[in-house]
């Protein structure tokens, strides 16, 4: 690393964004079952177990406001055909009850394959790092004192906007998993709303909720591809430039596609949310 505080800031800046960058990537990886060593799920797990007895209380209770509205009178009820109808969806909907962790499961370990289909499929094994140019290392150890005064100030504003970026970016992943946990554990009560015709809208929008929260991993693996490879062709920079005009232009180009890729991040929720018609 180089002497020069300019450079050492810059460099900081970068090493504090391409290691979160490299967390993302690896956390996009990992199931809810692996992520923090499998301690949150574990607790999930209980969680979702014990409100599993609700779920069941709430399921008759929503099959019994499901029979008294679709049906006109208790006669109808008699009928064999729609006796075995009301027999079926509450059956279903125990069963889904019952095994609602499993389907969770399932859902999540279908994505994960998606996620991993677009990374083996784009080529892109692991994020491309962003790296100081050796151009502008040289530009700014070359300055004297007073023609790195300016130079600070750009650096100053810059690391902090990158690392600022990078932890946002971060967050969102981290959010990701949250909602992933907070969706597991509440599961059996929004699925107890299908054993009433009624009422199973509720729990038709939370699956498809849920498949949304599991598809935004999706929308930030393509984000990242997309950015790795901006990375991997860096700014056009004019050499014979002063050494600020230099900097000025890195770094804004690199903090402009970091916002793009922290946007594209934040906003991956309301993307999926669009495409599902939620």
């Amino acid at each position: 690393m180089s002497d020069n505080w300019v450079v050492q800031n810059l460099e900081r800046a970068l090493e504090t964004w391409n290691e979160k960058f490299a967390e993302i990537w690896t956390l996009l990886t990992k199931s809810p079952e692996q992520f923090k060593g499998g301690a949150i799920w574990r607790v999930i797990v209980n969680i979702h177990g014990a409100l599993q007895a609700i779920g069941y209380a709430l399921l008759v209770l929503f099959f019994v406001i499901g029979v008294v509205k679709t049906c006109g009178s208790f006669a109808e009820v008699k009928k064999p055909e729609h006796a075995l109808k009301l027999f079926i969806r509450f059956a279903i909907a125990k069963i889904v009850i019952t095994n609602g962790m499993e389907l969770l499961l399932k859902l999540i370990t279908i994505m994960q394959g998606v996620i991993s289909g677009i990374m083996t499929s784009s080529g892109v094994t692991r994020g491309r790092f962003s790296v100081l140019p050796d151009s502008i290392v040289e530009a700014i150890e070359e300055c004297d004192f007073w023609e790195s005064i300016p130079l600070w100030a750009v650096t100053l504003i810059g690391g902090l906007f990158i690392t600022i970026l990078a932890f946002i970016m971060i967050l969102s992943v981290y959010g990701r998993f949250f909602k992933i946990y907070m969706y597991a554990a509440i599961a059996p009560v929004p699925l107890s709303t299908f054993a009433g015709e009624p009422t199973q809208n509720v729990g038709k929008t939370f699956l498809k909720s849920f498949c949304a929260v599991l598809l935004e991993g999706g929308i930030i693996v393509l984000a990242c591809i997309i950015f790795s490879v901006f990375a991997s062709s860096r700014p056009v920079v004019d050499s014979s430039a002063a050494a600020v005009t230099q900097v000025w232009t890195y770094v804004g180009e690199l903090i402009f596609n970091m916002l793009v890729l922290t946007g594209s991040v934040k906003m991956a929720d309301r993307i999926v949310r669009e495409m599902m018609g939620l």
